[in-house]
């Protein structure tokens, strides 16, 4: 994807993950900013090897650094502990440290999976952490290894990201809706959809707001897995993305066993986020909407 011409005049900020959701989504929206980005996939650089880090941080010498990487296969992370705190633990840290080094801003993406699940109401930016999956710990521990450097650093908790682009819950969603006579989903997980574009956008006035320490965003809205799978399929038959709806069956999580275990009640509260942004987002379920006709058009 094309981004900002490199203008030796313009500031630089250096994104990494820019194969992932988020950092197609920054990549698409900066073409008409005025900075020049500079994106790095995992080919690119690998944010686990500490002098790669030091070497290009040390070479850019970006305004800012904006870590959209992570290691994401929740599931698999219960038997790939190590290579899960490599990515998300200390590839955090080490860009941290190269931001401290050139006095660049850090913007460090986190999740919903930091916290246990069993609070019952939107989690505040102060309520304190704890994991219950080997993904969830490796993000907290990425959050402390970002605050333990002394940096411009930012952390934003997101939660349930989707895009037009790669993997994830909605085009999941959108082919088993295709290919089946009917979906049986977890109802008793509750959080807040996300639209990566939408995130991106949060990161932008972040940026120019000059935040530090940590927020929450997500789109507006709570809804269950279910909730969230009847929406796409209300709105992709609509936009004509399906040729048929199916039956969508509740089921509690104690029937779809994974190995990770997900927090029950997930919400994050942003309305500190929303103040300091002075921006309010959509409603996840208008959200979703902009994204499937995004897929329509594609």
């Amino acid at each position: 994807m094309k981004v900002a011409e490199e203008n030796q005049s313009l500031p630089v900020i250096m994104l990494t993950g820019a194969n992932g959701q988020l950092g197609w989504e920054i990549q698409r929206r900066a073409q008409h900013l005025s900075y020049t980005l500079r994106a790095f996939d995992r080919q690119t650089l690998d944010i686990t090897d500490a002098a790669a880090v030091d070497a290009i941080v040390g070479r850019l010498r970006p305004q800012a650094i904006i870590n959209a990487a992570a290691y994401t296969a929740v599931d698999r992370a219960e038997e790939e502990p190590e290579l899960a705190d490599a990515v998300n633990r200390d590839g955090a840290a080490n860009l941290a440290r190269a931001a401290r080094e050139c006095g660049a801003r850090l913007v460090h993406v986190s999740t919903d999976f930091v916290f246990d699940g069993d609070k019952g109401s939107p989690y505040r930016i102060d309520d304190v952490p704890a994991p219950q999956s080997v993904y969830g710990a490796s993000k907290f521990a990425g959050e402390q290894a970002v605050l333990d450097v002394p940096a411009r650093a930012l952390i934003v908790r997101t939660a349930w990201v989707y895009s037009s682009h790669g993997g994830n819950f909605v085009h999941t969603m959108l082919r088993l809706m295709a290919s089946r006579d009917e979906l049986r989903v977890v109802d008793d997980q509750i959080g807040s959809p996300t639209w990566a574009g939408g995130l991106a956008d949060c990161i932008r006035r972040a940026l120019e707001a000059k935040l530090t320490g940590i927020y929450h965003w997500t789109d507006a809205g709570v809804a269950s897995w279910y909730d969230f799978a009847v929406a796409i399929q209300e709105e992709a038959f609509a936009l004509g993305l399906l040729e048929k709806a199916i039956p969508i069956r509740p089921i509690p999580t104690r029937e779809y066993a994974t190995p990770a275990k997900r927090p029950s009640y997930s919400v994050l509260e942003k309305s500190i986020t929303w103040q300091a942004l002075n921006h309010t987002p959509p409603h996840w379920r208008a959200s979703l909407r902009l994204m499937l006709n995004e897929v329509k058009h594609a």
